[in-house]
């Protein structure tokens, strides 16, 4: 999801840098009224950054990383996952592509928004982590990365042709086919260590309540 430096114009960069910073100040709030939000935050963007590490390859006029976003999403909640996001990629700049700076807004778009849309139009409604779930998460999420990065390249100072995003958004499918396996392991594993008083503090109270209501609807079938 990273577009190559030298695609969109200083202008085109400023006005992202602007739109990125509003949708940070909008959603601050939540991050300053809770303590266990900022550690979240923190772990969210390590394992960003972590996972973008572990596999990335140059497509066309962006590059595919491997994100793990939903399982992070799933883990850490909405808010440290945005601001993870905007964490881990400053990071990932200024320790390993000192030149990715320049498009550290765009980047951020490229993944927030997304997100985003994705919350608000089936994250919240989520009551429990299932198989179906995850891949609806995934297939969304990264639908909108794709058209996030398909509108760079449509705003670019010289627009790359659909051929280049078709195969972008054509290698994102291997990534919609491994993901929901990390974020059932991730779920599966924190299911087993419940109950636990530092993984509350870690992990998003939403995404306990969800493992457990499958048990919970079994342990009432039962009775």
């Amino acid at each position: 999801m990273h577009i190559e430096i030298g695609i969109l114009s200083q202008d085109k960069i400023a006005y992202a840098s602007v739109a990125a910073t509003a949708l940070l100040a909008a959603h601050t709030r939540p991050l300053l009224k809770s303590p266990t939000a900022w550690l979240r935050t923190l772990l969210a963007a390590f394992f960003f950054s972590a996972l973008m590490q572990v596999w990335h390859m140059p497509i066309g006029p962006s590059e595919l990383h491997f994100v793990g976003a939903m399982p992070i999403y799933l883990l850490f909640g909405f808010i440290p996952t945005l601001f993870g996001f905007g964490l881990g990629l400053l990071a990932q700049a200024l320790v390993f592509e000192p030149q990715d700076l320049a498009h550290l807004a765009v980047n951020f778009l490229s993944l927030a928004v997304p997100l985003v849309a994705v919350h608000h139009g089936l994250g919240k409604r989520l009551e429990r982590i299932s198989i179906a779930n995850v891949l609806k998460l995934d297939a969304l999420y990264y639908a909108g990365v794709t058209l996030m990065v398909g509108f760079w390249l449509s705003i670019s100072s010289d627009p790359a042709p659909v051929a280049d995003w078709a195969l972008f958004a054509a290698s994102y499918l291997s990534l919609v086919a491994v993901e929901p396996l990390l974020t059932i392991a991730i779920t599966l594993g924190a299911t087993r260590l419940r109950g636990r008083r530092w993984l509350a503090a870690c992990i998003d109270e939403g995404t306990l309540q969800r493992i457990a209501a499958p048990r919970t609807a079994a342990a009432a079938a039962a009775l």
